[in-house]
């Protein structure tokens, strides 16, 4: 998803600046450049901050792993494929 359209910046791309250590606006700003041009996008990034709405939650991608380990889980009584053609 796009944050910022101006500057054609991602979610992905806000994320790692995040986890790279960007703890403001200015840091985004500084770092990708996200609302230096309209403005619109900052409320938006600013939620990926620390503290805001979207920091708690994990990026898909960085599930991956974890769904495709439970999915492969063997002391699960049906496996991940079991479950999906049951249901097909």
């Amino acid at each position: 998803m796009f944050i910022c359209i101006c500057n054609a910046i991602t979610e992905r791309q806000v994320r790692e600046a995040v986890a790279g250590g960007a703890h403001t606006m200015s840091d985004l700003q500084a770092q990708l450049g996200v609302a230096s041009c309209c403005g619109c996008c900052s409320d938006t990034a600013s939620e990926y901050l620390p503290g805001g709405r979207q920091a708690a939650y994990p990026a898909v991608h960085d599930m991956v792993e974890t769904i495709e380990a439970a999915a492969n889980d063997t002391a699960l009584p049906l496996g991940f494929t079991e479950v999906v053609a049951r249901r097909a």
